[in-house]
């Protein structure tokens, strides 16, 4: 059994414990927290199971990397914090650990990640002999493995999208959702997330991946947007209220420019009711999907749903980039130490774990 800890306990770090306690090759032997008032808490209780795990949880991380845990499932959020998020990750490797992680965007593709951050994660896997994989859903497997597979499906392929398609009420970051992505805030305001060249540095390692896997050269990078305002004042259950004439919905595009022409295409369309731009592409039903359509002949569209946590779209997005990430630990261990990419890792069938209870 490979010790593992659990760092972070919110969105990603519920769905991780469970995960981790499901794996046949895993033992769940930590899990660290920021909230004093979690620190003592059943880890079982964190992840909303039904039963104890007999792991509490701690916020001394000294004392956990001390323990020289094999594997650690990064899920604090890297988003408004991502130098903190980094030194964090190359604690743990210099420790020892495999870590893997959704948190560090500029890291889902290493090839093309600024030096500033990829030589700090090569010198701890050489001096503590741990390892790193980044990975998630979008960005994550929803733009690199998924179309890849769909993409050997057809015989011959114009362009590649993948597309995320979401009622933003369902994810539980409310200053992500109001602040980073601007929904509810005037039309002149800036969201950060949607600043020039921020998808790109968020979603231009996928692009880059995809490429490569593709075997194009790429001409550039470009980014679209387009926001629409709320025509009426909504009251959404989960989030409150959103005025008319603020930011209600989002649509943006990084593209993947080959030969002149967008061919890889990543697609958000983000909205906080589903009133506002209708004329947008929807979901086939509920929250939300990602979607992956391959234009050429055949003509291929693969949508996947997933829910989790009481019938939460949002949720189940995560449980699958936990799936991805946990399901790469015991072959990362298996490995020799570095820095691992959607294109080494393998996705990898649910051995051990059809018809499994959680232990």
């Amino acid at each position: 059994m490979i010790p593992t800890i659990v760092w972070g306990t919110g969105n990603v770090g519920r769905a991780a414990i469970r995960a981790v306690d499901a794996h046949p090759a895993l033992e769940l032997t930590g899990v660290l927290v920021h909230n004093p008032a979690k620190v003592g808490c059943d880890a079982g209780a964190l992840a909303e199971l039904d039963r104890e795990l007999g792991v509490a949880a701690t916020d001394d991380i000294d004392a956990v990397l001390a323990a020289r845990p094999r594997a650690v499932v990064y899920a604090a959020s890297g988003d408004i914090r991502p130098d903190a998020a980094l030194a964090d990750v190359v604690r743990a490797i210099r420790a020892g650990a495999v870590v893997v992680t959704p948190a560090l965007y500029a890291l889902y593709d290493p090839r093309s990640a600024p030096p500033e951050l990829r030589d700090p994660v090569l010198a701890a896997t050489a001096e503590g002999g741990g390892s790193l994989f980044v990975s998630g859903v979008d960005p994550g497997w929803g733009n690199d493995v998924l179309p890849l597979l769909v993409s050997g499906l057809a015989s011959t392929v114009d362009v590649v999208r993948c597309q995320e398609i979401f009622d933003y009420t369902t994810y539980d970051q409310p200053d992500s959702v109001r602040y980073l992505v601007g929904m509810g805030q005037p039309m002149d305001y800036q969201p950060p997330m949607l600043a020039a060249t921020v998808p790109t540095m968020v979603w231009g390692g996928q692009i880059r991946l995809m490429a490569r896997a593709l075997g194009v050269e790429l001409d550039e990078i470009r980014e679209t947007l387009d926001r629409r305002p709320l025509e009426t004042t909504v009251q959404t259950a989960k989030m409150g209220e959103f005025d008319e004439g603020t930011q209600g919905a989002v649509r943006f595009e990084v593209q993947g420019i080959v030969g002149g022409e967008p061919r890889i295409v990543i697609e958000h369309v983000t909205r906080i009711h589903a009133s506002c731009a209708p004329d947008w592409p929807a979901p086939p039903d509920g929250d939300g999907a990602h979607r992956v359509i391959i234009e050429g002949r055949p003509r291929i569209e693969v949508t996947v749903e997933a829910i989790d946590e009481g019938g939460n779209r949002s949720a189940g997005g995560n449980a699958t980039a936990v799936g991805r990430l946990v399901g790469a630990i015991d072959w990362l261990v298996d490995t020799e130490p570095g820095l691992y990419d959607a294109l080494d890792v393998p996705l990898r069938p649910a051995v051990g774990k059809l018809g499994r209870k959680y232990s």
